[in-house]
């Protein structure tokens, strides 16, 4: 049995990829979003022609709907970022296509390079930049659909920050 107690008892469904469930039509649970964006990285076709690079600001692309979720493509030049934001109610995954971001939270930064995978639970504070010398793409997939992203102030109390679920390469 593969429900989703099985994969919490399990520990961290990112580090198991077994426990990965495979992309479905319409996914529902995090496993599924997981899967979901690992399938359409592994598919440059769906997504490589698409992609524009904006030197004014970040480009982004809404790649697909499905019933309670979107799906995002975005670019970013060198030097492009979010400031610190969360995204209101909706869960999300954000996952590299090319390239390197850093993303910083209360807790320091990560960089996040090609294949990296990161989860976030609703109202996860953090900021995104492309801090290299590169252009760099990302996966975004939020349920639900996104509604709202509210920006916070650069000096985050300890209470305001609520950390991504989880980190992980393809």
């Amino acid at each position: 049995m593969n429900s989703d107690s099985d994969l919490q008892i399990a520990g961290d469904i990112l580090e198991v990829p077994h426990l990965l469930q495979p992309a479905r039509e319409h996914p529902s649970t995090v496993a599924e979003f997981v899967g979901l964006a690992r399938s359409i990285a592994a598919d440059r076709s769906q997504w490589e022609h698409l992609v524009q690079y904006d030197a004014t600001s970040r480009w982004y692309h809404r790649l697909r709907t499905g019933p309670g979720y979107e799906v995002w493509i975005l670019s970013w030049v060198p030097g492009q970022g979010t400031g610190l934001h969360d995204h209101g109610p909706s869960s999300g995954v954000l996952t590299m296509l090319d390239g390197e971001l850093t993303e910083h939270t209360r807790r320091g930064t990560r960089a996040l390079g090609a294949g990296a995978q990161q989860v976030y639970a609703p109202r996860s504070v953090h900021g995104i930049v492309n801090d290299s010398l590169e252009p760099a793409v990302s996966l975004h997939i939020y349920s639900p659909g996104l509604t709202e992203m509210p920006m916070h102030a650069a000096e985050m109390p300890a209470h305001a920050v609520t950390e991504p679920y989880a980190a992980a390469r393809l």
